[in-house]
């Protein structure tokens, strides 16, 4: 693992940024936001998204001739397995079924934890992704960042919004975050194929939620079908990969700081593409949000 990050490093790290921002423009195609049924139900576009996603990266794994575990390689494909229920099919069912009653803004708080969690667990697992008093400090600042992003009424939420949901939001953040471990103890694994087995794994897990659909009363758009391709070869594909390229070049800490960052992504492509005005805090939270990664990652020595 590199100590000092690269210009391509923090250049992948961008790329993913934006690609995993996608997912939430993508995803209100998919559901048809405001006009319910011009759009799919999250059963369908769960299974959808994972499904091609893995048969996109089985293709290009393919075609790369990346080694497969072999299958006395046990902890391998338990890497995989985990991977793709707890760090796909899992959370992203959790925070659909979340936010029947809490509010976006509060399920994303909750998911751009996802780093302190990750420093903890990398703290106690790997001897070389410790927490510094720098690091502490910035990933401090980053998450006050995020709370100002999303202003007062992700707090005023909190009184309104079901227990038993933002219990769900959490658990879905701490499954992200495992996730980042994860893949970072398994990095001896090709990344095409680490990428497609996991997909693969979180696809056959969502499938059973197709047989909850009542598939009669469905009439989607055509913007639909292009939210879920979207999707599946962004966010979910192309995302994979980056992914698990940007774990075996650094560290899970630094990965995980792109919750920081993709709810500033998310609300700029919300504007160009929907006309969403964001209050004056973003800027504010922009600021702060690039400060705690930058104070984050200036120095692994200390």
């Amino acid at each position: 693992m590199q100590t000092k990050r690269t210009p391509l490093d923090w250049t992948l790290f961008a790329i993913l940024s934006v690609l995993w921002a996608s997912a939430y423009p993508f995803n209100r195609l998919a559901v048809s936001t405001g006009a319910a049924d011009l759009g799919f139900p999250p059963q369908i576009i769960i299974p959808a998204r994972l499904t091609i996603g893995a048969g996109i990266l089985l293709v290009a794994a393919l075609f790369s001739r990346q080694k497969w575990p072999a299958l006395n390689q046990w902890q391998d494909w338990l890497a995989i397995a985990v991977m793709g229920i707890l760090g796909s099919a899992a959370p992203f069912l959790l925070i659909t079924m979340a936010q029947k009653t809490v509010d976006s803004s509060l399920a994303a708080l909750y998911v751009a934890a996802a780093p302190l969690f990750v420093a903890v667990m990398a703290h106690v697992i790997f001897h070389d992704d410790r927490i510094s008093t720098r690091k502490a400090f910035g990933l401090a600042i980053g998450f006050s960042g995020v709370a100002i992003l999303f202003g007062p009424e992700a707090v005023s939420a909190f009184g309104s919004a079901s227990v038993f949901a933002q219990a769900l939001c959490l658990i879905a953040t701490f499954f992200y975050a495992l996730s980042a471990i994860t893949a970072r103890y398994a990095r001896n694994i090709p990344p095409f194929v680490f990428a497609a087995g996991f997909l693969c794994v979180g696809a056959v897990a969502s499938w059973p939620l197709l047989l909850t659909v009542d598939y009669s009363q469905l009439t989607p758009s055509t913007s639909a079908y292009v939210g879920i391709v979207g999707l599946a070869l962004g966010p979910t594909a192309l995302a994979s990969f980056l992914y698990m390229t940007l774990i075996q070049r650094t560290s899970a800490t630094f990965q995980s700081l792109t919750g920081y960052v993709i709810p500033i992504i998310s609300a700029i492509i919300g504007f160009l593409a929907f006309q969403e005005v964001q209050s004056w805090n973003a800027v504010f939270a922009f600021v702060l949000i690039l400060t705690g990664v930058w104070m984050a990652q200036r120095s692994t020595t200390t």
